[in-house]
């Protein structure tokens, strides 16, 4: 009964945003819904940036999320990939004062299918004590991703990412 929950949080605050969104999740292969709201935040001004994993754990779904990069980088959200260690955080800050933490990956396994569980914190003590680590973390261990860099990916490598993205979406159909 409360599949949607979870996202729908994060939707809410994505949409209310006005300054900053700033969210590090391990796997991300968010839906057209979540992708067009971040979309729309970065069009509005909003400062849209998105911490991932770096290191390859599940081959799978690393090139799968890559296949989203262009989308997202030509609509103003940038990207960093943790290389540091493995990234397991499933954290997002809006604004300085809204925050969650949790077990939900931003995909559709996490977000549809698993029992997963965060907490949203309305509080700006928190909020800022969780946004300074998010920032040791991109200024320490990640690496921006620019549009040039997805461009040159050679075409092999773009199809085989369109690829495992459609078998993640398909197997998590079939699910």
């Amino acid at each position: 009964r409360h599949r949607r929950d979870i996202e729908d949080a994060y939707l809410a605050a994505i949409d209310a945003a006005e300054h900053e969104i700033v969210l590090a999740s391990a796997y991300f292969l968010p839906g057209r819904r979540f992708r067009q709201a971040l979309a729309q935040a970065a069009q509005r001004g909003v400062r849209v940036v998105v911490l991932l994993q770096g290191r390859v754990e599940y081959v799978l779904l690393h090139y799968a999320t890559q296949a989203l990069y262009g989308a997202l980088l030509k609509n103003g959200i940038r990207i960093f990939e943790y290389h540091r260690s493995f990234l397991h955080a499933k954290v997002a800050v809006a604004d300085g004062a809204w925050a969650t933490v949790g077990s939900s990956n931003i995909d559709p396994f996490s977000l549809l299918l698993a029992r997963e569980a965060n907490v949203v914190v309305l509080d700006e003590t928190f909020a800022a004590r969780l946004r300074a680590s998010l920032q040791r973390a991109l200024d320490d261990g990640a690496a921006e991703v620019g549009i040039d860099e997805v461009k040159r990916r050679p075409l092999a490598a773009r199809m085989l990412s369109w690829l495992a993205y459609g078998l993640v979406r398909l197997m998590i159909g079939v699910t």
